[in-house]
């Protein structure tokens, strides 16, 4: 027994030795600076790159001598080889096992996107498309009623899911999905929504939440300075509870889809295909016309008392508001026939249903 003693000693403990000596070197090696010059640099970690591979990339970068030390070290404590996929910033002067300990965290760079009040699903689409950090695999030609489903978006509202998408800036990492960023968005339009639906004030002619959206979307696109936002919502509302349309640009706009050329010709306002034409239409168009924020919601919700029934743009992004319609027809004549090349006034005349 003695002898089969010490020749496991004599085996183990030269083993042993040179782990300590392994061990104190690779402590030493860590506390090297990755050769990255004098400026930051980027890690980009692809999934499914195991710790080997890392060290390679690092290495065919300049940024490690000595590679194989740290595969070494990797394949006798596994556990420290468990390295997280994504975008990495280094920093002139990080260490060895100051990098290491950050591929473990998972630290990855985080970048934002921000969604804009007023856009359309088709920009937002497009936004995700083109965006070389996004991997947007089936946004482009623009997804099905499926995808939209996918999202939680349930039927009818899946068949058109205009405006379903709060704007807001949303943090992503390098090689997230389109459908992830949007179902936040979604998901973020429905509690603020949900919100202010609670909160709404009384006497609205409105019969759901989403109706609320659709105004706050026209609202949106309408409002040229912020603090209009109440004041438009309240001609638009006195309107639909007087029974009278909204004849507003915007919507017919919407509906007039790349047929719309920068200007609205009066057989425009008379096309009644046009479902989103409300100088056609009584009440609200079928579906938002695009993404409106918490204040444009809130506008929609929360109207400002008064009696006027019409506005007009000045000219310098603020509106004319009017009660009667002779007076609507005296702001138009002051503030926007001599400028016809510019014309815009919503809504432009009363029409009982």
């Amino acid at each position: 027994m003695r002898k089969l003693f010490r020749a496991a000693i004599a085996l183990i403990f030269p083993v042993v030795i040179l782990c300590l000596l392994l061990l104190a070197y690779v402590d030493r090696y860590f506390d090297r600076a990755l050769n990255l010059g004098e400026t930051a640099q980027t890690f980009v970690l692809n999934r499914g790159t195991g710790f080997s591979a890392a060290i390679n990339q690092a290495a065919s970068q300049g940024w490690l001598t000595q590679p194989d030390v740290l595969k070494i070290y990797g394949r006798l404590f596994p556990s420290q080889a468990e390295i997280r996929a994504g975008e990495y910033r280094l920093e002139p002067g990080i260490t060895v096992g100051e990098w290491l300990q950050m591929l473990r965290d998972g630290e990855v760079l985080s970048h934002q996107l921000t969604f804009v009040e007023g856009s359309t699903l088709g920009q937002v689409i497009q936004q995700l498309s083109s965006h070389a950090l996004i991997d947007a695999e089936g946004m482009n030609p623009p997804t099905d009623e499926q995808f939209w489903s996918s999202l939680g978006i349930e039927q009818p509202l899946a068949e058109n899911p205009e405006g379903l998408f709060f704007p807001d800036t949303y943090d992503f990492h390098r090689g997230d999905s389109a459908e992830m960023l949007l179902r936040r968005a979604y998901q973020r339009l429905q509690r603020v929504l949900n919100e202010e639906w609670a909160a709404r004030a009384d006497g609205l002619p409105y019969k759901t939440a989403y109706e609320a959206l659709i105004m706050a979307s026209i609202i949106e696109k309408e409002t040229g300075v912020p603090h209009e936002r109440g004041e438009i919502a309240g001609v638009f509302v006195r309107r639909l509870q007087r029974g009278m349309r909204l004849q507003t640009d915007p919507t017919v706009i919407y509906g007039m889809g790349e047929a719309y050329r920068g200007n609205i010709r009066g057989r425009d306002l008379r096309d009644a295909s046009n479902p989103y034409n409300t100088y056609r239409i009584n009440g609200l168009p079928p579906t938002p016309i695009a993404l409106a924020g918490r204040e444009a919601i809130h506008a929609a919700l929360h109207p400002v008392a008064g009696d006027s029934l019409f506005f007009v743009a000045k000219g310098d992004g603020s509106h004319q508001f009017s009660a009667t319609l002779a007076e609507h027809e005296a702001a138009v004549k002051r503030y926007q026939l001599r400028r016809r090349s510019d014309y815009r006034s919503s809504p432009v005349a009363t029409e009982k249903r």
